[in-house]
């Protein structure tokens, strides 16, 4: 790889993570973070911006109500029947049926039995706004939600307001020193629990007797088990690769252009915009965030391949960038487990995708707990949701 640019300074100064991925401050995976107990040893800070792209532009997602009113993303009229779609989404609550009549068809209709194609046609809101409230807000990767029930598309956006409303700039939360910091937690958790982490430690096989994992072998050593959880490059010969995808992680020396000098940011592009499948991701951490030396920020620009020339399927999300000081790109392998574990007791997680926020992940750790312990998480569990109550 040879020396870096002196430029770049101390190569302490970085904390480069290569998938980037933000949490919402409401999601699930902070709650389970708390749970655990790990929090403890992790400082979060707060991303500054929530962005999307329309018509090649850059604008800010409406935050609430007020910003529905005030942002340019929209003409006059069209805000306001956003405006209304979100108050009446916001005050949407499943236990009470008061919440759940809109108008279809000039005809009083329950919104549990519509579509999220039928809801948005009840505010008459046009593509643009479709696509701002699908992929910017409710955060689906592409438009196959829109033929299905309006329930997951309603929890989404609420939970994208909720987690907004508890830190105020944007919904999103990232680790102070990158993504590295997450597992560095559980290992000290693990060590007060007596848990060993072996470290840089080659796996050479999953032992396995009458169809069942019993161990991992590595070099002459075998570390006996009842259960193995891995990731599919572990084990690749037990999943199927579903797609690819390139990211391009690139140092800059200045914010994001058009992002009201954010120190973080994340930008979507959705497909409609760029005549795609599926949406672009761009986000965007600084020397904020400790991952960088001073004055540098790293921004990611990410997507799910569709064509045989990756890096110009990003070129959308690298234009809005401004100037690269360098830039790596990589594609990788989408892979998913061919069974579920429940036999053999090897529970394969799936690959990363394309997105830089952690909900898809998020879904697949809750699926491998369902598949090993025979039952889903009770979130009941957890005394405390907010960051700031649990370090209280």
């Amino acid at each position: 790889m040879g020396t870096p640019p002196a430029e770049f300074m101390n190569g302490r100064d970085w904390n480069v993570d290569l998938i980037p991925k933000y949490l919402m401050a409401n999601g699930q995976l902070v709650q389970l973070l708390i749970h655990t107990g790990v929090t403890r040893y992790l400082e979060f800070k707060s991303i500054e911006g929530s962005y999307v792209m329309k018509g090649g532009k850059v604008y800010k997602v409406p935050a609430d109500g007020k910003e529905a009113l005030t942002t340019s993303l929209m003409g006059i009229f069209e805000k306001r029947r956003f405006k209304k779609m979100l108050e009446f989404i916001q005050n949407f609550d499943e236990d009470d049926p008061k919440t759940w009549n809109i108008t279809i068809s000039n005809k009083p209709t329950c919104a549990k039995d519509v579509t999220m194609e039928q809801l948005y046609a009840a505010f008459g809101v046009d593509h643009n706004t479709i696509d701002v409230t699908g992929h910017a807000i409710a955060l689906h990767r592409n438009d196959d939600y829109i033929k299905k029930n309006c329930l997951d598309g309603i929890k989404r956006i609420k939970l994208y307001f909720d987690s907004l409303s508890r830190y105020g700039k944007s919904p999103y939360l990232y680790p102070l020193y990158g993504l590295g910091e997450l597992p560095q937690g559980f290992a000290r958790l693990s060590a007060i629990y007596g848990g060993t982490y072996m470290l840089d430690k080659p796996c050479d096989e999953i032992v396995m007797e009458d169809g069942k994992v019993v161990g991992v072998r590595s070099g002459e050593e075998v570390a006996k088990c009842k259960m193995v959880i891995c990731d599919p490059s572990y084990i690749p010969e037990k999943c199927n690769q579903v797609g690819k995808v390139v990211r391009a992680i690139c140092i800059l020396k200045h914010p994001v252009p058009n992002t009201n000098n954010s120190l973080s940011c994340q930008i979507i592009i959705p497909q409609n915009q760029v005549q795609r499948k599926s949406d672009i991701y761009v986000c965007c951490v600084s020397y904020t965030h400790q991952v960088a030396a001073k004055q540098f920020f790293l921004a990611t620009v990410s997507a799910t391949v569709e064509t045989d020339n990756p890096e110009l399927e990003i070129k959308p999300g690298l234009d809005l960038l401004g100037p690269i000081e360098q830039k790596f790109v990589s594609v990788d392998d989408l892979m998913e487990p061919t069974d579920d574990g429940i036999c053999n007791q090897v529970f394969i997680s799936k690959s990363y995708d394309a997105t830089t926020h952690f909900e898809t992940t998020c879904l697949d750790v809750l699926d491998i707990y369902r598949r090993a312990t025979g039952g889903d998480f009770d979130f009941s569990q957890v005394k405390h949701t907010s960051l700031d109550d649990e370090q209280c």
